[in-house]
């Protein structure tokens, strides 16, 4: 979804030129010829589907730096580029004092303005993820933060919501990959015990002989190799919320004494005379059907029932692919700021493939094969050709298509077998993409001629694109021509 940018402006003909520079850069733009007008659209219904605010000091009524004011006071987050005639230091200083990301002189060449407002986009968005793992950090993610408003998500953060006021036992059932430590993070997030200590525990990739000193802890020198005091997880997770991850994953031995925690709230540390008193919060999760394992023998029914008593059912990605085109907003968003990519968004093609595809590994196979989308993306936009498991299509070289390198690919493959481009070696073994990719190049420097234009606009590539892989491969182009 593009961004909205709210133009300011007491003058009709300067929000005309600012309006018709901003869209053409892709943003959506609103207008307000006051600052008392721009106020109640910003506080408005509609005021959170506006991302940056492009504001004229110098207007009639409410000036720009009264609402500069206003808007750093009640909506610090906004980004707001100041616009003004007047370009004294004082000026700047003082803009900038008061909450203004950037400060641009009027007028302003089209560059600067855009420039200003990406930096501006960017900045809030790194700001944003910041904030988000700062609140995961300290115990303050809540259900706000989560992505997603399918029909059977808002079921899921209703009960979330509920169990979060009650001090009892939840269980988060759900597939791999589905977000259930997310959920607990929010639990605690919207309970009594926020900001407290987060703890969490991976019951499947424990040793099994370590089992009772991570959970319970251990005194010095109560066995071989125990050189110090070690708390354990539930001494570590006081006054906070112990999430036991794959809980289903315990040994049996282990399960008897997790009850009697549970039951006692105290544990009994490897080595120690005394047992030790616990306030602990617990959350636990499984991929497994646990009363299908008490049936089986393997997990015991008191210990089902003592976790079991306020129980959620996370659904598979599957089920909510409405939500999709957020979590690729949300992880196109994040992918951006923590590895400065300049990645705009997906195409529709893209995102009805997306939709298309069942997702075994659910939200974080989707989340890594964006960020590998990411990595392998020539462009701005996501195309299918960037997600070749799910597509089938190698990156930057289409299966199908009508123009570019996969239409010379498939005419060579076709009609041309034994041309220079060679896809197989002597020993009848496809070559490497970078092989093959180095001989195309050369037969297209040699077919044209040298005019690089029309080579990188047969290829279906830019010229800049061209030239890179020209250094990438050690082309010469000159000694390709006269070959």
């Amino acid at each position: 979804m593009g961004k909205t940018v709210l133009i300011v402006d007491d003058d009709p003909t300067q929000r005309r030129l600012i309006q018709a520079v901003v869209e053409k850069s892709g943003f959506s733009t609103l207008q307000a010829d006051s600052g008392d007008t721009a106020l109640s659209m910003i506080f408005g219904t509609d005021g959170k589907n506006i991302h940056v605010v492009l504001l004229d000091l110098v207007m009639p009524g409410l000036d720009g730096m009264e609402t500069l004011q206003n808007l750093s006071e009640k909506r610090p987050e906004l980004p707001v580029i100041v616009l003004t005639g007047k370009g004294s230091i004082d000026t700047v200083v003082n803009a900038m004092q008061t909450g203004a990301r950037d400060f641009i002189v009027k007028p302003a060449s089209p560059e600067r303005i855009v420039v200003s407002i990406r930096n501006a986009l960017e900045l809030n968005t790194l700001v944003g993820e910041v904030t988000r793992l700062k609140k995961t950090s300290t115990g303050n993610l809540t259900f706000d933060d989560l992505v997603g408003s399918a029909s059977s998500m808002r079921a899921v953060v209703a009960m979330g919501e509920r169990g979060a006021k009650a001090n009892i036992p939840i269980l988060i059932t759900g597939e791999s990959g589905v977000g259930k430590e997310v959920i607990a993070r929010a639990i605690q997030g919207a309970s009594e015990r926020a900001e407290r200590p987060f703890v969490t525990v991976n019951c499947g990739a424990i040793p099994e002989n370590l089992v009772e000193s991570i959970l319970f802890g251990h005194e010095k020198g109560s066995f071989t190799g125990a050189n110090a005091k070690h708390l354990g997880k539930f001494q570590e997770a006081t006054s906070g919320t112990l999430f036991l991850d794959e809980v289903g994953e315990l040994p049996l031995d282990m399960q008897v004494k997790l009850l009697r925690v549970l039951q006692e709230g105290e544990v009994d540390p490897i080595g120690s005379k005394r047992p030790v008193a616990v306030d602990v919060r617990i959350i636990s999760a499984t991929n497994r059907d646990l009363a299908e394992s008490v049936k089986n023998d393997t997990f015991r029914e008191d210990l089902y029932y003592r976790l079991n008593v306020f129980p959620i059912q996370v659904p598979s990605l599957r089920e909510r692919k409405e939500d999709i085109g957020a979590l690729l907003d949300h992880f196109i968003r994040r992918f951006n700021a923590q590895e400065r990519m300049s990645v705009n968004g997906a195409s529709r093609e893209t995102l009805d493939m997306l939709k298309s595809y069942e997702w075994p590994g659910n939200v974080r196979q989707l989340e890594n094969s964006i960020f590998r989308a990411m990595i392998l993306s020539n462009g701005q936009t996501l195309e299918p050709q960037d997600f070749p498991q799910i597509s089938g299509e190698l990156p930057g070289f289409a299966t199908k298509g009508d123009g570019g390198l996969s239409a010379l690919i498939q005419n060579k493959i076709d009609n041309e077998p034994d041309e220079k481009v060679r896809f197989l070696d002597r020993d009848g073994h496809l070559r490497s993409l970078d092989e093959i990719e180095r001989d195309l190049i050369e037969f297209a420097i040699n077919n044209y001629d040298g005019h690089m234009s029309e080579i990188a606009r047969r290829l279906g590539i830019g010229r800049s694109t061209l030239y890179r892989k020209v250094r990438e491969h050690g082309v010469d182009v000159d000694d390709v021509r006269s070959a």
